[in-house]
């Protein structure tokens, strides 16, 4: 398997006023050799958490206990494991506009234990900025050293001084005239252009304030773009008094792909953050079934994925068929 590159001519077009750098370094690593996991377009993956009261994780509940449904009709599960040990192919999206000035030091040194933690030589990970364009800081690796480092480079895209040009900061200087934090166009690129290309478990970590300025595309296509590369979008909603946020968005994001948002209003709530999101990819369930509707029509179909012991089920609201 090829671990995508990012054309700048097809980005260009794509999102003419929203440009995508990368620096990558070398360290790619490919999934050639996992036999465990193959895409079938007959087959609905779907990757879910299971919770108890106060949001307790619930392991090791068998098959029996659950039922899904498409468009509101039962199906027949067909695969099913408990804490999966499919890949999983990650993506660290950091918000570097300037609202993020007091936060960005410990999101980048939490990030980088969280990567130790999670990432093991069977996944890969990649880490992406975005503020006034969009950045890949490290392309798809599972060596964590290079992952690190990616992280290292993340840097505020702020004005400095009294120039009063977006871009004169720490950061790149752009190549566009996008005014303010290009967030919903990073989180399509990264499912568009990453996750989509690999298979297995595939999630994205943003940390961010949910402000959106600049972007070409619009929400519904960033959570559009995540539900077709089949990724779970988790949202460390970074919440500094001296900003404003938007809770709505990124609530809506992090929902419609089966994973959730975590407010943080101070910097030393990242760690914990990062030890719940941890956790949840830990402890994940895994449903595969043949859809009694073989249209392949490429229209979105809900999802819903039921305990019948009353537990409540974390998993993304739907899928889009294949297309002829």
């Amino acid at each position: 398997m090829r671990i995508p590159i990012f054309h700048a001519a097809l980005v260009a077009l794509l999102l003419p006023a929203a440009s995508f750098s990368q620096d990558t370094g070398s360290g790619a690593t490919p999934q050639d050799d996992i036999t465990t996991f193959r895409k079938n377009v007959n087959v609905v993956n779907v990757f879910f958490t299971v919770k108890g009261p106060h949001d307790s994780l619930i392991a090791n509940l068998p098959k029996e206990d659950f039922e899904v449904f498409e468009n509101g009709k039962p199906q027949t599960i067909k695969y099913f494991s408990v804490e999966s040990n499919q890949p999983l192919t990650l993506g660290l999206l950091i918000d570097t506009s300037g609202s993020m000035m007091r936060m960005l030091s410990t999101e980048k040194v939490v990030a980088s234990d969280f990567v130790r933690q999670v990432i093991s030589q069977k996944d890969l990970a990649f880490v992406m900025s975005f503020d006034i364009r969009a950045d890949l800081l490290q392309d798809l690796t599972s060596d964590v050293r290079m992952l690190r480092s990616g992280l290292d480079k993340a840097r505020i895209n702020a004005p400095s001084g009294n120039s009063g040009i977006p871009g004169l900061g720490q950061g790149p200087i752009p190549i566009s005239n996008s005014p303010g934090t290009v967030l919903f166009d990073g989180v399509y690129l990264a499912a568009d252009e990453i996750l989509s290309k690999q298979v297995g478990r595939k999630a994205m970590v943003i940390l961010t304030d949910g402000e959106d300025e600049g972007s070409r595309l619009k929400l519904r296509d960033a959570i559009e773009a995540a539900q077709k590369a089949d990724a779970v979008c988790y949202v460390l909603l970074i919440s500094d008094p001296q900003y404003r946020s938007n809770p709505r968005d990124m609530h809506d994001l992090a929902e419609q792909t089966g994973g959730r948002m975590i407010v943080i209003n101070r910097a030393d709530k990242i760690g914990d953050a990062f030890t719940q999101i941890s956790n949840e990819l830990r402890s994940e369930y895994y449903i595969g079934y043949s859809s009694d509707n073989d249209k392949r029509d490429g229209t979105f179909r809900k999802l819903e994925v039921k305990s019948k012991s009353g537990h409540k089920v974390q998993a993304r609201k739907g899928y889009y068929a294949p297309a002829s």
